[in-house]
């Protein structure tokens, strides 16, 4: 396989064939708490890429010195201080998408995406497949919310981005949690569909 393809497949890969939520079903509890609106799904998803990109980069570029015995406290400090960045900056230049995500932005740290990735690719691969592969996985996590989120808001306030098209009320189950699970489990449906009818 040559350098180019394994790139654009590493790239892709966590868009449809290997995506976070619709396929491996990891990062569950930010995707169902987060995800009212798009806007929402959009901030959480890009605060999540940014410390999937730095955090394989750092762990990459240190992985030879790190002891196999502390490897996964290790991971967490580096994982940990890039969330506390992207915490404190989402604080000063975004308060309100701050405050609507709440305690979803410091539990990045225990996001199965983002420690998944350190311990299964970026701690065994040079520095620029890790920042390609970190790319890879936050652009199909924020796809993921974004959906969610677009769909859930669309039909629970007749809006999108905020951006309201139907001077109506909308649908509030799809609002609430159990709106949700009801999309959720749809896309994942459709994915799964998508994935025999190729096979």
């Amino acid at each position: 396989m040559s350098k180019d393809i394994s790139i654009k497949d590493n790239l892709t890969k966590g868009f449809f064939r290997e995506n976070p939520v619709f396929v491996l079903l990891l990062g569950l509890c930010p995707t169902l708490g987060v995800t009212t609106s798009a806007i929402n799904g959009l901030g959480m998803g890009l605060a999540t890429m940014f410390v999937l990109i730095l955090s394989n980069v750092v762990i990459s570029l240190v992985r030879n010195l790190i002891p196999k015995k502390v490897r996964i406290p290790s991971f967490i400090v580096i994982i940990a201080s890039f969330v506390t960045i992207v915490d404190l900056l989402m604080a000063a230049y975004l308060p309100g998408l701050h405050e609507a995500l709440g305690l979803f932005i410091p539990l990045i740290v225990v996001n199965c995406i983002v420690l998944g990735r350190a311990e299964a690719f970026a701690s065994k691969n040079p520095i620029g497949h890790s920042a390609i592969d970190g790319l890879g996985m936050g652009i199909g996590f924020t796809f993921a919310l974004v959906l969610l989120g677009g769909i859930r808001e669309i039909l629970g306030n007749y809006s999108i981005f905020g951006f309201k098209f139907m001077e109506a009320d909308g649908i509030l189950m799809f609002i609430l949690a159990p709106g949700a699970f009801l999309v959720l489990g749809f896309i994942i449906g459709f994915f799964e569909w998508r994935k025999l009818k190729k096979a």
